[in-house]
């Protein structure tokens, strides 16, 4: 409390405690968790191949176009690692906590966006506590430490609604004055930002909200505050080039790729397994939104009875809306909801501030959601860990005991008069959750992540520029710590290529060794196993052990 107390006396403290504590909680785990399949690796390797090839038009995964996606996160990431490289960094294009750099930085910014944003609703105090909230947020400690597009798109789509909730706002209120002109430049280039890391999703939370507002106050006249004219101009100088250069170079292939087969036939089909019936969102919700979720539930009446008041009906129109949407939307994925997120904490702290909490008995006993989730995740990891391992992890322990006694805390102490301190004590819980989980466990579980080990045994080989095929573990992370070139094949292929040379090496998963030996037999191959690496493939939840098979006389 009194940390907060302090950083509240001025806009520069609030925004460096945010800062402070942002890095505290995204940075255990975030240098020591290897590569992660499949979207992480995959996005990795696209933007080290630019980096190897020069070429920061096209997108790649080897010889495949990887079209889902525009090319902003690409270049951050190529920023970050070619950066590294001219300062000396050695292997800096494998090291893969420089590809997450983009993502750290989504978050934190985000958190400082969401306080911003909160500046237009509540004061400095509610503010401070909304970007918290966010910070602790499960679902987006998560996204920082994975080198993809969801947090650096909060960010953008967190400095768009705040710059529009000014705008319409201060209409609102009926000021005719002049209008700052910062407000139009951070919408409009923030969107530019946002159409260049996920193409048009963004726009789809714009026009949610401004059709939404449009309807219930039967006016948009408050859009030209934001210089629509002008913006619209700038949006597309920033926009424009790299859609023209991969208009050249792939002609309209990348717009059916992104548009029809990523974007739009996920509307209407599962993609990669991932559909799911309506209301699975509101589910994860209370997972991926904790510490806060637990609040939610007890501001959602406050929340519900003034909703319309200026700032709650924009806060809704922002989130409601757009997470019917995701619901209707066969394929679901957890991180689609989190640009919405910003508005529930902003939502929550509002009800906070004015002591509208729900009293009702059946919803503040929603408390105990403070102490049971980090019960059931601490405990179920350890032992999932000393199951995998046979190892005790000692080392998680006490982080564990810290989640679960700040936890027990938030929720023994919670009435409505002590709600924010409640509060406070639930986000201590989810920072030691954050270090036992990301910090201790998932980097000690080294058979969950084998692509490590594989290259770490070709590091280790006398020979020169090893090279590499792989049969039966195609994951994208292999090809990310072994190397672009890896042939991705199956057990006669493997055969077939370690025949062709010295220093080549066959990577080989069990069901496709017997395929292996057959061939090597017909084709008079004389081989050696290097090495076994047993583990386990978590994207397809099946034990794997790969031998390391060398050619004759290769070391």
């Amino acid at each position: 409390m009194r940390v907060v107390d302090f950083a509240v006396g001025s806009h520069g403290r609030a925004v460096l405690l945010l800062i402070v504590v942002g890095l505290l909680f995204f940075l255990p785990g975030f240098f020591t968790i290897p590569p992660v399949d499949r979207d992480e690796a995959r996005f990795a390797q696209a933007t080290k191949q630019m980096v190897e090839t020069g070429d920061f038009v096209d997108i790649r995964f080897q010889d495949e176009v990887r079209y889902k996606k525009p090319v902003g996160i690409y270049w951050a990431q190529a920023a970050v690692v070619e950066t590294a490289s001219k300062l000396g960094l050695p292997r800096a294009q494998v090291r893969i906590w420089l590809y997450r750099v983009p993502s750290l930085i989504g978050a934190i910014g985000a958190v400082l966006l969401t306080y911003w944003t909160a500046l237009a609703f509540v004061t400095r105090r509610g503010a401070l506590l909304a970007g918290l909230i966010m910070c602790s947020s499960i679902l987006l400690g998560v996204e920082a430490r994975l080198a993809k597009t969801d947090a650096m798109l909060l960010l953008t789509t967190t400095a768009v609604m705040g710059a529009m909730a000014r705008a319409y706002l201060s209409w609102q209120r009926g000021d005719d004055g002049p209008q700052p002109w910062r407000w139009a430049a951070i919408f409009w280039t923030a969107l530019a930002g946002g159409i260049l890391l996920k193409g048009p999703l963004i726009l789809m939370f714009v026009a949610l909200t401004v059709v939404t507002l449009a309807i219930l106050d039967r006016s948009a006249a408050w859009l030209w505050r934001l210089r629509p004219v002008w913006g619209l101009m700038w949006t597309l100088v920033l926009v424009l080039p790299w859609f023209i250069m991969i208009f050249l170079k792939a002609g309209d292939t990348f717009f059916a790729d992104s548009l029809g087969r990523d974007m739009l036939s996920k509307v209407a089909s599962p993609q990669e397994t991932h559909g799911a019936p309506p209301g699975l969102y509101f589910v994860l919700f209370w997972v991926t939104f904790w510490p806060g979720a637990a609040m939610a539930g007890m501001a959602t009446p406050a929340v519900w009875r003034a909703r319309r008041e200026p700032g709650a009906q924009f806060l809704l129109a922002w989130l409601l809306p757009a997470w019917i949407i995701f619901e209707l939307v066969i394929t679901k994925l957890p991180h689609y909801v989190l640009p919405l997120y910003p508005a529930i904490a902003i939502l929550i702290v509002g009800a906070l501030e004015r002591k509208v909490l729900s009293r009702t008995p059946w919803i503040v006993r929603g408390s105990a959601w403070w102490f049971v989730l980090p019960l059931v995740i601490t405990v179920a990891s350890i032992i999932g860990a000393m199951t995998l391992l046979r190892q005790p992890e000692f080392l998680a322990w006490p982080f564990a005991a810290g989640a679960l006694i700040f936890g027990l805390f938030a929720w023994w102490m919670y009435d409505d008069q002590r709600a924010e301190r409640s509060l406070l004590n639930a986000i201590g819980a989810a920072w030691f959750l954050a270090v036992c989980i990301y910090g201790v466990v998932v980097p000690s579980l080294a058979p969950l992540f084998p692509s490590v080990q594989v290259a770490r045994a070709l590091r280790n080989v006398e020979c020169v520029g090893p090279a590499a095929a792989a049969a039966g573990f195609h994951e994208p992370s292999l090809v990310f710590m072994v190397g672009t070139s890896t042939v991705l094949t199956n057990g006669s292929g493997a055969a077939d290529f370690l025949l062709q040379g010295s220093c080549r090496f066959a990577l080989v998963e069990w069901r496709e060794e017997r395929a292996f030996a057959q061939r090597a037999e017909t084709v008079g191959l004389r081989y050696n196993v290097a090495t076994r690496i047993d583990g386990y493939n978590f994207s397809q939840g099946r034990a794997i052990s790969i031998a390391v098979f060398r050619s004759e006389g290769t070391r």
